[in-house]
């Protein structure tokens, strides 16, 4: 059933001069029909079943959907081959083809639904997946048509000498493939254990992340250790390699090992968390991630900081949330200066009390600082709960409700205004009676060829009260 010798260019081409043949085509074309229309009623009903039970089981559900049309269309032409042997007398050939091609089209699935749930955050995308696809048919093509025994002969004979021995080019690839399968492997397994960990409220949140980045490189450095024997490489090879890279890390790598340390430091010591508010090279945000050689910072406008680690740890970082994760805000206003100010002061107070994301404990505060020329400033102070839901809306919500209190016990909010005074000390007729316009010193002059009697005078205040005129 597994054996490719069979499949000679000359039996494919006997095989369709014969009607045995055509029948085994036609034969192999309805199984393949047949078991995909069959797997699509299976899944439909599964779905319809499940659409809102099972909520967890969603990767288990998705592999098998992925997994159902190769599983039943292997079973179904391996019984076909049974039967077809068994009334014919004859051997099978495509058939055994439609074998292997369900068979392969199982472990490609296979690999796709793996590499989708070990990489983080769904970045193997539909090209990396068609362009792996398209890499996996191709091998099955050449181990199909016999043409790989040339290609593996042609790559072991080209060597490369690493040290005292040599390493060919065959062995270099495959330990490639698996070494990378060994760690596609981990990571599945390190992000496995990552949610595990993650759940367990009883362990610090910075103990949790410490946790998950020792079993992730862990499970690296135990799957590359596993994975490189397998393919008949030496591990004393490797103090080549673990010299060029002390030299590399001496010399260019150190800033990225840095980050490295300094990303165990800042986890070790609880000096940043997730959710800390930070502000740190004038950009303020939110800790969303701690990454092995950054941290995220996400600002209220949405915007994004990546801050190297080793910043943290030679730098000066301002937490507001290292020690209490309430956050003081305040708001200025003015009010006219025949207000009642200790009854302003109270509606201050119990407004920014009433809302609920303000703190009960400190409380909000209320406080004269100082008179202006329009009126009296006061300040209100108050603690807020949420600082990671921003200001601006309790803000707001806080002014509208002193507006409106202010509006029903008739406390003013005074705005600039101008006062304009004519002072006239001589008894004039022809001067009380003349219209105040904007003119210059040369047309008063012409005006009156004598001195007058009177003096004009315009002086700027700002008050509450209403403008006035006096002759």
């Amino acid at each position: 059933m597994f054996a490719r010798k069979e499949f000679l260019a000359r039996l494919i081409i006997h095989s369709l001069k014969t009607t045995s043949g055509w029948l085994e085509v036609a034969c192999a074309i309805m199984i393949m029909i047949g078991t995909y229309w069959f797997s699509l009623k299976i899944l439909s009903v599964i779905s319809r079943h499940t659409q809102q039970r099972y909520v967890k089981f969603t990767m288990l559900l998705h592999l098998f959907s992925r997994l159902l049309w190769p599983i039943i269309l292997f079973i179904s032409t391996a019984i076909a081959m049974v039967i077809w042997r068994a009334t014919t007398g004859e051997s099978v050939l495509w058939l055994q083809l439609t074998a292997f091609t369900a068979r392969w089209l199982l472990m490609i699935r296979l690999i796709m639904a793996i590499l989708h749930n070990a990489i983080p955050n769904n970045r193997f995308n539909e090209r990396y997946e068609r362009s792996l696809s398209t890499f996996l048919w191709i091998c099955f093509l050449l181990w199909l048509t016999s043409l790989d025994t040339f290609i593996i002969h042609l790559l072991k004979s080209l060597a490369l000498p690493v040290g005292s021995t040599s390493l060919s080019l065959y062995t270099v690839i495959t330990g490639s493939i698996i070494v990378g399968i060994a760690i596609i492997i981990a990571m599945w397994l390190s992000r496995i254990t990552e949610q595990r960990i993650l759940k367990a409220d009883k362990l610090d949140i910075n103990l949790r992340y410490v946790l998950v980045k020792i079993v992730k490189t862990l499970l690296v450095i135990i799957a590359v250790l596993i994975a490189l024997p397998m393919v008949g490489i030496n591990l004393t090879i490797l103090s080549v390699f673990g010299g060029a890279l002390g030299v590399g890390l001496g010399l260019g790598l150190q800033k990225i090992a840095s980050n490295y340390v300094s990303g165990f430091i800042i986890l070790a010591d609880h000096s940043v968390r997730p959710g800390d508010r930070l502000n740190i090279n004038n950009f303020t945000g939110y800790v969303t991630k701690i990454t092995a050689r950054f941290v995220v910072l996400r600002s209220s406008d949405g915007s994004e900081a990546l801050i190297p680690n080793d910043t943290f740890v030679s730098n000066t970082v301002i937490n507001d949330s290292y020690s209490s994760k309430i956050m003081s805000t305040n708001l200025t206003l003015q009010v006219a200066y025949n207000t009642d100010l200790p009854l302003a002061l109270e509606i201050l107070k119990e407004v920014a009390s009433k809302q609920a994301r303000v703190c009960d404990d400190p409380k909000p505060n209320s406080f004269v600082t100082g008179f202006a020329d329009s009126g009296i400033n006061l300040y209100v102070n108050y603690w807020i709960n949420d600082p990671e839901n921003g200001f601006m809306s309790i803000n707001s919500a806080i002014l509208l409700e002193i507006w409106t209190r202010f509006k029903e016990v008739g406390i003013e909010f005074p705005f600039p205004q101008q006062e304009i005074r004519i002072l006239n000390d001589a008894k004039d007729p022809i001067a009380c009676h003349t219209t105040l316009r904007p003119t210059n010193h040369a047309t008063m002059q012409s005006a009156y060829p004598e001195p007058l009697p009177t003096a004009l005078s315009v002086s700027s205040s700002y008050h509450s009260g209403q403008q006035t005129s006096h002759d």
